[in-house]
């Protein structure tokens, strides 16, 4: 592989676990996966969102710094690709998103001390999926407290990332449109993903669609 760092992203429901997992089996390294689950507020912050909005960005920013700062900087001669399933900076997509204006300018201020702290991915693989795709796949993997997840919601935070990836030109970007691919069941679709990872890309912005069927 060209690329030491790797990080998946997307809107709630991509798959960006679903790829980690696949690339990890594949090629092997440090995996590194983001520890939802384990926060309380987030189902608090589904039913009454004004009230726990700014405890769970918080909690979030905490936990992801800890996290990427202790598997980023680890010495492993032997194990030293990394994959994960986000990155920092979506502490601030979603922040931006879920918090009102005070509340995150504190929040922006205390994210960019932090941010410069840790080391940015080689390549950020970026899975574009269309919003009725997101709420299917939100259904199917049944979290209860996402299913009442709204459209508009899922636009912001795509506006988000969007918003992220055009003025970040630095990043190396593969934005994969991920409409009418499963790379889960299409091994074919899968090995493309894989074979993506062997070239050398520029800085930027590069659009991938995969071959369907």
């Amino acid at each position: 592989m060209n690329y030491r760092y790797i990080a998946i992203e997307g809107n709630i429901g991509a798959g960006k676990s679903t790829l980690a997992h696949m690339l990890h089996r594949e090629l092997g390294g440090k995996l590194i996966l983001e520890e939802f689950e384990e926060n309380s507020f987030l189902p608090k912050f589904y039913q009454e969102p004004e009230r726990y909005a700014f405890p769970l960005e918080m909690s979030f920013v905490a936990s992801r710094f800890k996290q990427l700062k202790k598997h980023l900087f680890e010495q492993d001669l032997f194990n030293n690709q990394v994959i994960a399933d986000y990155i920092f900076y979506k502490c601030l997509i979603f922040s931006k998103n879920n918090l009102k204006e005070d509340e995150y300018n504190l929040y922006l201020h205390l994210f960019e001390i932090i941010n410069q702290q840790l080391p940015q991915p080689d390549l950020l693989i970026y899975l574009h999926t269309p919003i009725d795709k997101l709420q299917r796949q939100i259904h199917t993997r049944g979290r209860s407290y996402e299913q009442k997840i709204e459209d508009s919601y899922l636009q912001n935070i795509q506006q988000g990332y969007f918003d992220y990836l055009y003025k970040t030109p630095s990043q190396r970007v593969l934005l994969i449109d991920n409409s009418h691919i499963d790379f889960v069941h299409n091994a074919r679709q899968f090995e493309q993903i894989k074979e993506l990872l062997t070239r050398t890309f520029a800085p930027g912005i590069h659009q991938v669609k995969l071959q369907e069927g």
